[in-house]
């Protein structure tokens, strides 16, 4: 048998959103962190704590976070894989399980994150959609969408697009590396990749984009918003969750586990 010793495995973890509040640990509520962390202490037999790559508000999906434990057990990667996913909901998954060195730290560690956000344009939202992609039944200009989406790509304090978190802030500036937006039939696609990102950033972007979208407002607002460093106002929506997930984190090095 191996010997038991303390190793660090990094996790990426899938999940279904719609029946969590977020991601982070929460004393009344029903939550992702939670869940994993209950499943892994179920097989190694004492306390953990497993930290992820950021956070995720209720209703927001994941194909693509990344997270880190620390487990003192004999157990390899694939053997702690198959029995985290044996023990977990069906709505939660873990993709890959990969040991690390103790420097690894899911959250610090990370240079790079993306987030997809999908949205269906027509006049009904099939039932197949409506957990996983926001519904816009006025008809959404690509063109248009693509230009107000390439106003974001930059280092810009985009206050603007942050809600409060309750918790304080040291800076609201943060750096956009890429923002497209694509369309497949009645389902577009809106990829965004950063440094990371503040609170409810993703989906304030987005809800702004979608007004822009439907002729609400113009391309060069976002250039103006970001301009004023203004705190947000109703002017900037919040998409919805539903549409939201976190799709990958880069870290450094040249392979990516």
């Amino acid at each position: 048998m191996a010997e038991r010793t303390t190793k660090r495995f990094k996790l990426t973890i899938a999940y279904d959103g719609t029946m969590y509040h977020g991601w982070q640990v929460q004393a009344k509520h029903r939550t992702v962190q939670q869940a994993v962390e209950h499943a892994i202490q179920e097989i190694v037999k004492h306390p953990v704590r497993v930290q992820g790559s950021g956070r995720t508000d209720q209703g927001v999906h994941a194909r693509g976070q990344v997270a880190h434990v620390d487990v003192v057990s004999h157990m390899g990667s694939k053997s702690l894989l198959n029995a985290l996913n044996a023990r977990l909901p069906t709505d939660i998954r873990i993709l890959k399980a990969v040991r690390k060195k103790g420097f690894f730290h899911a959250r610090k560690s990370a240079i790079s994150k993306e987030y997809r956000y999908f949205v269906w344009n027509g006049e009904l939202a099939l039932p197949d959609k409506r957990l996983y992609m926001a519904h816009i039944h006025q008809p959404l200009d690509l063109a248009v969408l693509r230009d107000a989406a390439k106003r974001f790509v930059g280092r810009y304090d985009f206050a603007s697009f942050v809600a409060n978190p309750s918790r304080e802030v040291f800076s609201t500036v943060r750096t956009v590396t890429d923002f497209t937006v694509t369309r497949k039939g009645r389902e577009f696609c809106f990829r965004v990749r950063g440094e990371g990102f503040l609170y409810k950033q993703v989906r304030s972007m987005v809800g702004f984009l979608l007004r822009v979208g439907v002729g609400g407002e113009p391309p060069e607002a976002i250039t103006e918003l970001l301009d004023t460093h203004l705190p947000r106002t109703e002017r900037v929506p919040s998409a919805t969750p539903n549409g939201l997930f976190l799709w990958r984190v880069w870290y450094k090095g040249k392979k990516q586990d």
